[in-house]
């Protein structure tokens, strides 16, 4: 595809991604009815679990794009550079996970925050990503920090799935599901709570593949720039050189 028409295609998807927010929020805050047991609390649902979905996508998405940086024959600079624009969007989702969780917590717990195995793992992993990032920000060569950094966020994604199974391998106070459809002891999503819910996880979904192609494409173009200074800065060392000689 030309350069114009992927431009044309991200801003389609970020005006998507714009709508289906708009629409989640008068869905969520307008339309859906309040739960029998969680009254209005319930609202935080439809941006809870969609939020929270999207930061695993996000390092799932990095570690993949790590793995293909550490193994030679995909070696690209690209790959580094999509793990590190989706690990950033990743912990800002994570962070908005975090937010969200703690609101639903102190009325429905008693607290804001809790050492629960569930919010504990979720914590750990936002630092662990937080000091992906940083490791990244470390002066080292180009080469050295993708590879560095590709190992780390291999690491860091193994907590993920400790996130997922948490609910399961330790008695904590979050529910296991949060939301199901049918009769369950968790809450009951039907109708326009169920399409509530799903144009959350679309247009967050939306959100996030438009915010790491603005980020990757933005990381692009600043290598191409420090690639084009230090070719000319080196053009000029080797010009005064060869004037001194």
């Amino acid at each position: 595809m030309r350069s114009t028409q992927l431009r044309r295609l991200r801003r389609a998807i970020g005006a998507a991604a714009l709508v289906g927010v708009a629409a989640t929020a008068w869905l969520g805050l307008v339309v859906t009815p309040p739960a029998e047991f969680f009254g209005n609390l319930v609202r935080l649902l439809y941006v809870h679990p969609s939020m929270a979905w999207v930061a695993f996508l996000a390092f799932g998405v990095t570690t993949l794009a790590s793995a293909l940086y550490l193994w030679r024959r995909t070696r690209r600079p690209a790959w580094d550079l999509l793990a590190a624009a989706s690990a950033e969007v990743g912990v800002v989702f994570t962070g908005l996970t975090l937010v969200t969780g703690s609101i639903w917590g102190r009325p429905t717990w008693g607290v804001w925050w809790t050492w629960d195995a569930l919010l504990t793992a979720t914590a750990v992993l936002f630092l662990l990503y937080l000091g992906y990032l940083a490791l990244r920000r470390v002066p080292m060569s180009e080469e050295r920090r993708g590879v560095r950094s590709a190992v780390w966020a291999l690491i860091a994604f193994v907590d993920v799935p400790i996130i997922n199974q948490s609910v399961y391998w330790w008695r904590t106070l979050h529910q296991r599901p949060s939301l199901s459809i049918g009769p369950t002891n968790a809450v009951e999503v039907h109708g326009i709570m169920a399409v509530a819910l799903a144009v959350s996880f679309v247009s967050f979904t939306l959100t996030w593949v438009w915010m790491v192609w603005v980020r990757f494409d933005l990381a692009r173009r600043q290598r191409a720039l420090e690639q084009l200074e230090l070719a000319h800065a080196i053009a000029e060392r080797l010009e005064s050189v060869e004037a001194g000689s």
